[in-house]
């Protein structure tokens, strides 16, 4: 019994020593949105689908508006499909910063 209290008593103190506010938070995330034009008519894209470090996807709407609402910090990468294959684009990369929202200008080609 007096091995576990111990035990437990040495693990609490392990864990207030490990907290350092020095270090950054933990799953910081921003907002990223977006609208996907056509590159020869800046057009709005409706129904493409937009895909963020290869989890996240969201469908622009008729105004070829994409959002997500929570994006980890840090380097991105997308890339837009359109399902009916009209359309091509090339992946894109961008950087997500802590301190504030995304907003991209994605252009695809026919």
């Amino acid at each position: 019994m007096r091995a576990r209290l111990f035990g437990a008593l040495f693990a609490v103190i392990a864990l207030v020593g490990c907290n350092d506010s020095a270090l950054p938070p933990g799953g910081t995330y921003q907002a990223l949105s977006g609208v996907v034009l056509d590159a020869a008519t800046s057009q709005p894209v409706s129904g493409a689908v937009v895909t963020v470090d290869t989890v996240l996807t969201a469908t622009t709407d008729a105004q070829g508006k994409f959002s997500f609402a929570q994006v980890p910090v840090g380097e991105v990468d997308y890339v837009v499909t359109v399902p009916n294959g009209s359309y091509k684009a090339s992946p894109g990369h961008a950087h997500l910063a802590p301190d504030k929202p995304l907003a991209l200008t994605v252009t695809v080609s026919h």
